[in-house]
């Protein structure tokens, strides 16, 4: 604020312009003084504070994550038995022999296959479940913790389900196709059958647990964008298209990355889908997936460089595709907007 006050000399009076107090810096400190410590220490509490409060996790993640990952580096260069320890150092011989394995191939293709057969229709079915449970339901609450019941079933107590429910001679599934006039499905011997029985399992487990984190981006959308998209005359379908699709992008993309790493590192669910005493995912490891071919190489065999090398070898396969789910989600998201 700048004031304007009088001072008479003699009998002349003329206006002068005084600065207000307001406008005056501290006499204290000139303008181009450097800042007190209090001043910098509180620049670097906003600076660095956040990566201090993040820390713990990233110190147990190198702990725990990448120490390991670099550790089974190491063994997969080496000659390294259970038993007897490391050995000589052979450089890539160990990942020549697993590329040259008659197994690993198959048991690659079937982690593909099951991954696939899981993974998509459980994207698919956890976006459309969230969005009819976003809706104003009676008993809404009771629905949301319903479909996350499969989640915490026991994963040994899913296999029994199902392995009784795609038995190949008493199933509840091929007497319910012979009731129909259908042949009976060889569910354990068959390849492509036994897929679609472990993919059904995994999707029985894991869809609820993503409709719910669909079901929360879902919410955090504003509702006004809804209230205008009504009034430019979109129904359902086109708000669903238009708004929360685009809205929960960022969600989805989460939602398949874990997918694809959870898809493609499964376990539990073929080997006790397995009947045979080996367990090594069928007779002729029609449905073994990769991961149950380094527990072959480490545990059966006692070969830890293998075992290793498979590992790696996972690991990338797994962020080559989860790179790949990113891509196309990110080119799929921008067509949309262009389009609209």
């Amino acid at each position: 604020m700048i004031r304007l006050i009088q001072v008479r000399d003699g009998d002349t009076d003329t206006g002068a312009v005084s600065p207000s107090p307001i406008t005056t810096r501290d006499a204290s400190r000139p303008p181009d003084a450097r800042p007190g410590f209090r001043q910098r220490l509180a620049a670097w509490d906003v600076r660095f504070s956040p990566y201090l409060y993040i820390s713990p996790f990233f110190l147990l993640f190198a702990l725990i994550g990448l120490f390991p990952l670099a550790y089974t580096a190491w063994v997969s260069v080496h000659d390294w038995s259970l038993l007897g320890g490391k050995g000589e150092y052979v450089g890539l011989q160990n990942y020549q022999d697993v590329l040259a394995n008659p197994y690993f191939l198959k048991q690659l293709v079937n982690t593909i296959s099951i991954f696939l057969l899981s993974s998509v229709p459980q994207v698919v079915i956890a976006v459309t479940l969230a969005a009819l449970l976003d809706n104003q339901l009676r008993g809404r609450t009771w629905w949301r913790m319903s479909i996350l019941l499969p989640f915490v079933v026991s994963p040994v107590a899913v296999a029994i389900i199902f392995g009784s429910l795609f038995g190949d001679r008493y199933g509840l599934v091929n007497q319910l196709l012979g009731g129909i006039g259908l042949d009976a499905v060889p569910w354990h011997t068959d390849r492509f059958a036994s897929h679609v029985a472990i993919a059904t399992m995994v999707n029985w487990r894991w869809t609820g647990y993503n409709a719910l984190i669909f079901l929360a981006a879902m919410q955090a959308v504003p509702r006004d964008l809804y209230e205008s998209a009504e009034l430019d005359g979109a129904g359902p379908v086109r708000q669903f298209r238009h708004v929360t699709l685009p809205m929960i992008k960022p969600t989805m993309i989460f939602v398949i990355i874990t997918s694809t790493i959870g898809g493609l590192q499964i376990f539990a669910e073929p080997r006790l889908f397995d009947e045979t005493n080996a367990r090594n995912g069928g007779a002729d490891r029609q449905f073994g997936t990769i991961t149950m071919l380094i527990y072959d190489f480490g545990w059966q065999l006692r070969d830890l460089g293998r075992a290793s090398a498979t590992a790696w070898m996972l690991f990338v396969i797994i962020c080559g595709i989860a790179a790949l789910n990113y891509l196309a989600i990110r080119r799929l998201g921008r067509i949309g907007g262009e389009l609209r």
